[in-house]
């Protein structure tokens, strides 16, 4: 038997991401949210088609959130469309993950959803 270690977090963004999923697959073969997640830096994107190959799948991130251990906090940044990552002033940092997440879910400045 192996001792399997959960990580909170990463089931915190992987329950999320799971809700901003379409449910139909076909839906999903055209548009699709993934994460990645390495212990401290999370980024999140959607999936879609290459437009001019639809067998090839393309990656578009728009949110990173990065742990800083030492501070004990979660950054929220927002990709701008010159593709540099930009701390998302009207809420930058929360010690809770959950926080930061609802501040993505209701982009109040259409950053994240456009």
């Amino acid at each position: 038997m192996t001792n399997k270690t959960i990580d909170i977090n990463e089931s915190t963004i992987k329950k999320y991401v799971e809700s901003l999923r379409p449910e139909n697959l076909e839906i999903r073969k055209q548009v699709d949210i993934g994460y990645s997640y390495d212990g401290k830096v999370v980024i999140l994107f959607e999936i879609r088609p290459d437009w001019n190959d639809q067998k090839k799948k393309q990656q578009f991130d728009f949110a990173k959130i990065r742990h800083y251990k030492s501070r004990k906090e979660w950054n929220l940044y927002w990709r701008r469309a010159s593709g540099k990552w930009e701390i998302y002033e009207p809420f930058p940092e929360s010690t809770h993950l959950e926080k930061i997440i609802e501040i993505i879910k209701e982009d109040k400045h259409s950053c994240f959803f456009g």
